[in-house]
């Protein structure tokens, strides 16, 4: 009896040992190393949140047993870790497993698009293809195979910080002040009647030539005079007529300003007179503007008169026709134009700053906004702003600037409520929208925030969107987005697009031009344009600015071609 059991169990033994030596798995195991693989890009890079490859390979002919499978994973090897990539199924002929078909005689080619999320330490990566073969249930693992080292995360230099937008002040030393009125005239005449002196453009004149006059500050600057006469008077009398209107009305503004005490500026010098003659393109315009009949054909017409002459009598002949040329179009264009000019002196720096603590309501808008700028306590600031808010509660500037600082000193929800009352009084105002969008990026609802950015227009928005798409890998958008801003984050963005000369000059023209990360970034781009000089030269300057750049240098992927340079192991050690 045991004779028999053991009998039974050497044939067993046999009939394994044969399963095992005729699996064909074995034989290709023994010749794994002749298929190629080839992965791109190598090494690795991260892009948005993931890691995206292209791996390929080439199987040798006779090689791939007609009814056997192999499954293909990259796993992705760091840190005592492991991420598995989706595999790839490679099938013989005859395999009835559902894969890419392999002849045996011809081999043949697989290639194979996938992705993973990109996790803290994938930077320092191996990437390793693992094939198990399976036939008749059994399976057999082969070695792994190493394909690709390493991951470039150049993206994950973007700097997120929000930018913020001040409503900026329009403050000037001196400024131009000017106003305008305009005064009509009975036809052939150039007196100046009461009437036209009553008008409301001729006493809003007067007033702001009374408001300067007294004003310490301002000093009027002389005038322009712009006189015309309708075209349908005759040619001779239109042209001295315009003189004698610019004359008139000239007379009729001195007045108001030697009456405002301004001896100096009621002379005959202070205004510039200028006499137009008739009003031919005045007249156009009119007829254009109005509900005349046939007015293109009236115009065409009248066009067709190269006699000036034989055209002033057509026109009167009109005005007889057409009640409104003659009661509203024609009346119109008898006028002289009036600008009175001046100039604005502003407080002294040191003025405006005692003002604005003590008598905030003497100064402009602009001279208060400008207060804010001549100090650097976040607090005097806001006190600045709340006052210019209350003085001048129509102005976005107010609650938008009171926003902007309550926002850089941490309080989110404050500067929301100020900005939604900026948004109140301009909505469509790109510096508001652009503080809209940065407050919904700090809460994470980056669509809004980009939403808010794109209609904004501004060239903080424009970085604040710019660094979004660096973060989604959209790096041609990005690269549009910040324009011709020169900033780190502006090279960045060339640089992942692949625009190296040009991210070269953003880089030095920058701000940051002199800082550690500018000299890295300006490393990068010489490894990858393979100029061994530039890329190590920059990362000495990168690493004497701020030494911790040694370490983050020696493993970067950015620097794979050089990591048994000697050169470069001096740098970087």
């Amino acid at each position: 009896m045991k004779k028999q059991n053991l009998r039974s169990y050497a044939l067993i033994a046999v009939a394994a040992a044969t399963t095992i030596a005729c699996n064909p798995l074995n034989n290709m195991t023994k010749k794994a190393e002749e298929v190629s693989y080839s992965v791109t890009p190598d090494p690795l890079e991260m892009h948005a949140d993931s890691i995206e490859i292209s791996i390929s390979g080439t199987i040798p002919p006779k090689f791939f047993n007609k009814k056997v499978s192999v499954d293909v994973t990259p796993v992705l090897n760091y840190q005592d870790q492991e991420t598995s990539f989706s595999k790839i199924t490679l099938v013989g002929e005859d395999s009835e497993v559902e894969g890419i078909k392999i002849a045996y005689e011809a081999g043949g080619n697989f290639s194979h698009v996938t992705k993973i999320a990109y996790q803290d330490g994938m930077e320092q990566a191996v990437l390793n293809a693992v094939a198990v073969g399976s036939y008749k249930g059994k399976e057999v693992a082969f070695d792994p195979v190493q394909i690709a080292t390493g991951t470039v995360v150049t993206p994950m230099w973007v700097e997120d910080d929000y930018v913020f937008a001040l409503g900026k002040d329009n403050f000037q030393k001196t400024y131009p002040k000017s106003n305008s009125a305009e005064i009509n005239y009975l036809v052939n005449s150039s007196s100046v009647r009461s009437s036209e002196l009553r008008d409301e453009d001729m006493k809003a004149l007067s007033d702001w030539i009374k408001e300067n006059a007294d004003h310490p500050m301002f000093a009027f600057k002389g005038g322009e005079v712009v006189a015309y006469a309708s075209p349908e008077g005759e040619l001779s009398i239109n042209e001295n007529l315009a003189g004698d209107r610019a004359k008139s009305g000239s007379a009729a503004v001195r007045n108001i300003l030697r009456r405002a005490g301004e001896k100096d500026a009621s002379g005959n010098e202070f205004f510039q007179l200028s006499p137009k003659g008739e009003d031919w393109d005045g007249f156009k315009k009119a007829m254009q503007a109005s509900d005349i009949k046939d007015k293109d054909l009236i115009l065409r017409v009248l066009e067709m008169y190269e006699d000036k002459a034989k055209r002033e009598e057509e026109i009167r002949n009109l005005a007889e026709t057409f009640e409104v040329l003659k009661e509203e179009i024609l009346p119109s264009l008898r006028r002289s134009v009036i600008t009175v000019n001046g100039e604005m002196t502003s407080f002294s720096d040191e003025k405006i700053q005692e003002f604005s603590k003590t008598n905030p309501d003497t100064l402009s808008s602009e001279e208060l906004l400008y207060a804010a700028t001549m100090t650097d306590d976040m607090d005097e600031k806001l006190r600045i702003y709340k006052k210019f808010a209350e003085l001048f509660p129509e102005d976005w500037r107010g609650p938008n600037n009171v926003g902007y600082i309550m926002a850089l000193n941490g309080d989110m929800d404050g500067a929301k409520a100020e900005f939604d009352k900026a948004a109140q009084i301009d909505p469509e105002n790109g510096v508001i929208l652009n503080n809209m969008g940065v407050y919904a990026q700090s809460t994470g609802d980056m669509e809004k925030a980009m939403e808010h950015y794109q209609k904004s227009g501004t060239s903080e928005a424009g970085a604040n969107a710019g660094a979004i798409y660096i973060n989604r890998g959209e790096y041609a958008q990005a690269v549009n987005s910040f324009g011709s801003m020169k900033s780190f984050n502006s090279a960045l963005a060339k640089t992942l697009n692949g625009d190296y000369a040009d991210a070269l000059t953003v880089i030095d023209e920058s701000p940051t031009a002199e800082e550690a990360k500018s000299h890295y970034l300006k490393a990068i781009i010489g490894a990858r344009q393979g100029d061994k000089n530039a890329a190590i030269t920059s990362l000495k300057a990168a690493i004497a600015a701020d030494s911790s750049l040694k370490d983050k240098a020696k493993t970067d992927a950015e620097f794979t071609a050089y990591f048994d340079d000697a050169e470069f192991q001096a740098a970087v050690n």
